[in-house]
């Protein structure tokens, strides 16, 4: 097997064909699958423009962010177009542990020999840096000040990397990529939603060459999603179920965007309804063990008063009460 190091792109597909939008492009490929390239989902379901955005990155060596709120798949929209290109991929979620030796690579105490030695051990950002790798940086708003300007870095035109430890400067693989999601465009928590997002300056953002803003799916999109993970509401009596479901989440999104909710329900949150309906056989308790229960308790009026618009019943709140 080659190298990944050694690999790279032998031939081109087509965005039409393969992705199903209207474009002509013809995109990079790989024909040998590496171990680092993402399982393919065969279900997912792109958004065109969101998808034009990432293939333009693997293309033509785009830096491309993609915001949007939590559960609208970021992270599994850029993997999923890897997926089909055969390109590796790894992901660094740049959550408060991570710090600036973990991207950069710190001295570590080695036997050689029989020896303890001391020697430099790469981290993810010269590896992925060196290699035909699409680095994604998850969570890109929550990341430290010392870790933002490692990245930032990278973002240069030539994306040259110096290891000052090392003396040595990277230049980056004719096939390195990178991507980053965020949920807020660097403006901070500006909603109270994302607690930990940092405002990042307009020099760090401005290094990004395409933004791509992705929302939750249209109603028969998202339904058709739900019954693709919960194929037991494939039928006719779980395609009804599944409407009312997308409902009431809509109904969240909505009043999360007017103010009355502090929370929404986002596709993963539907998706793990129907999963928990498959175990309690209940749409109701399962709406509360899923979602209800992760409300405010001021908020959870609200968004019962949703569930009864779309089931046209009342949730059991005697069964609540009797179980806290």
């Amino acid at each position: 097997m080659t190298a990944l190091a050694d690999l790279q792109p032998d031939h081109r597909i087509a965005a039409r064909d393969v992705f199903g939008i209207d474009s002509d492009l013809m995109v990079p490929a790989f024909g040998e699958r590496d171990e680092h390239v993402p399982e393919t989902d065969p279900v997912y379901r792109f958004n065109p423009a969101v998808t034009l955005a990432i293939l333009a990155g693997f293309t033509r060596d785009r830096r491309v962010m993609v915001q949007g709120l939590h559960g609208t798949g970021k992270s599994t929209h850029i993997e999923q177009v890897a997926a089909r290109l055969n390109w590796p991929c790894v992901r660094v979620n740049l959550d408060g542990q991570i710090s600036r030796l973990d991207l950069v690579g710190k001295d570590a105490v080695v036997l050689r020999g029989g020896q303890q030695v001391t020697e430099f051990q790469e981290g993810i950002v010269p590896w992925s840096l060196q290699r035909p790798v699409a680095l994604v940086f998850d969570e890109y708003d929550a990341g430290r000040p010392d870790v933002m300007f490692v990245i930032q870095r990278v973002l240069e035109r030539d994306g040259k990397f110096t290891l000052l430890d090392q003396n040595r400067v990277l230049r980056p693989n004719p096939h390195f990529r990178l991507f980053a999601t965020a949920n807020t465009v660097g403006l901070g928590n500006l909603n109270g939603l994302y607690h930990g997002a940092q405002r990042l300056n307009h020099a760090q953002i401005d290094r990004w060459n395409i933004v791509a803003s992705l929302d939750y799916l249209p109603n028969s999109e998202e339904v058709a999603i739900v019954q693709a993970r919960v194929p037991s509401m494939a039928d006719a009596a779980g395609t009804a179920l599944v409407r009312s479901m997308v409902a009431v989440a809509e109904l969240t999104r909505k009043g999360f965007a007017a103010g009355d909710l502090s929370t929404l329900m986002s596709p993963r949150t539907v998706i793990t309804w129907g999963e928990n309906i498959e175990i309690f056989r209940d749409p109701a308790l399962a709406f509360r063990l899923s979602f209800l229960n992760k409300c405010d308790a001021a908020e959870r009026a609200v968004v019962a008063e949703y569930f009864q618009r779309c089931f046209d019943r009342e949730l059991d709140e005697s069964y609540q009460n009797t179980h806290q």
